[in-house]
C-alpha cells in the first residue's frame, strides 16, 4: 500500500484538504439521498406492497432508482478517488462491484412502476411522461456501459499487452459517457420528483380557508413537498459535487499505473 503523498505529489496539503472536504461532503450528499427517500417513501407514501398493492408497489421505484443510479453509481464514479491509496486493480474491484450491485436495483425498480401502472384500478400508461423518456435512455445508457466495460476492462484482460493499447484509447471514452449516464440520471431523478409531486400533494387551491392569491406560496407547501425538495436538492447538488471531484482532482501523471508494450499506459484512474 502507497501513502496518498507518494501516490500524488502534485497535489498540496491544501489541496488535499479541500480534497478531503469535497469527497465527506458527497459521501453526506449520497447517504443523505438513500436516508431521505426512505424517509418520504415510509413516512408520507404508506410504505411498501406488492401487486395486490400498486399504489406502494410504486414506491419501490423511487427507493431502487435512486439507489441504483445516485448511491451506488456515485460510489462506482468516486471509487477511483475515494480510494487513491489503492492500485489500480483494488480501483477497478470497487467500480465493478458497486456497478454490479446497481444492476439489479435498478432492474426491480424498473419492473415496479411497470407493475404499479398496469395493476392500478384504472391503468396507467406506460411511457408517456418525459420522465419514462429519459429514464429509457439512462438506462440504455448504463447497459452500454455495463456492456463495455465487462468486454474491454475484463474480458480483454485475457489477452491484456496485445489490447493495452486499445484499452488505453477507451478509457477516456468510457468515462466521459459513465459520467454523462450519471448527470442523465440526476435529471430524471428531478423530473420524475416533480413529476410525483405535480400529481400526489394536495392541491392546496381547493382548500376555501387559503386566499387564492396565496395557493401556491411557499408558506403553503405541505410537508411532504418540503421533504421533496429537499431530497431533489440533494440530488442536484450530487450533479454538481462529483463531476467537480472526479473532472478537477485527477491523478497526476506521476501516478503509478501499469504499461504494456512500449510504455503505452491505460491506467483507468486517470479519468
Amino acid at each position: 500500500m502507497v501513502s496518498p503523498r507518494k501516490m500524488d505529489s502534485s497535489m498540496g496539503y491544501g489541496n488535499w484538504c479541500i480534497f478531503g472536504c469535497l469527497l465527506g461532503l458527497a459521501q453526506l450528499l449520497l447517504h443523505g439521498a438513500m436516508g431521505l427517500v426512505l424517509f418520504w417513501v415510509l413516512h408520507y407514501r404508506s410504505g411498501f406492497g406488492w401487486k395486490d398493492e400498486p399504489g406502494k408497489e410504486f414506491n419501490y421505484h423511487p427507493v431502487l432508482m435512486i439507489a441504483g443510479f445516485i448511491y451506488l453509481g456515485g460510489q462506482a464514479l468516486l471509487s477511483y478517488r475515494s480510494y487513491r491509496c489503492c492500485q489500480r486493480t483494488v480501483n477497478k474491484l470497487f467500480h465493478t462491484v458497486f456497478h454490479i450491485l446497481a444492476i439489479p436495483c435498478i432492474v426491480m425498480g424498473f419492473l415496479t412502476v411497470l407493475d404499479s401502472h398496469n395493476l392500478a384500478p384504472t391503468p396507467i400508461p406506460n411511457f408517456y411522461s418525459l420522465h419514462s423518456w429519459m429514464g429509457l435512455t439512462t438506462m440504455g445508457l448504463f447497459a452500454l456501459q455495463i456492456v463495455v466495460g465487462f468486454f474491454s476492462f475484463l474480458i480483454l484482460l485475457c489477452c491484456e499487452a496485445p489490447t493495452a493499447a486499445f484499452r488505453a484509447a477507451l478509457v477516456p471514452v468510457h468515462a466521459t459517457f459513465g459520467l454523462i449516464t450519471f448527470l442523465m440520471a440526476i435529471a430524471t431523478c428531478l423530473s420524475g420528483l416533480t413529476e410525483k409531486a405535480f400529481f400526489a400533494l394536495p392541491k392546496n387551491s381547493n382548500d376555501p380557508g387559503i386566499p387564492s392569491s396565496a395557493a401556491n406560496s411557499y408558506l403553503y407547501l405541505p410537508p411532504e413537498g418540503l421533504t421533496i425538495n429537499v431530497l431533489g436538492s440533494v440530488i442536484f447538488a450530487l450533479g454538481l459535487l462529483v463531476p467537480v471531484i472526479l473532472l478537477i482532482f485527477k491523478r497526476s501523471p506521476g501516478v503509478p499505473s501499469e504499461t504494456g508494450p512500449d510504455n503505452v499506459h491505460y491506467d483507468s484512474e486517470r479519468l
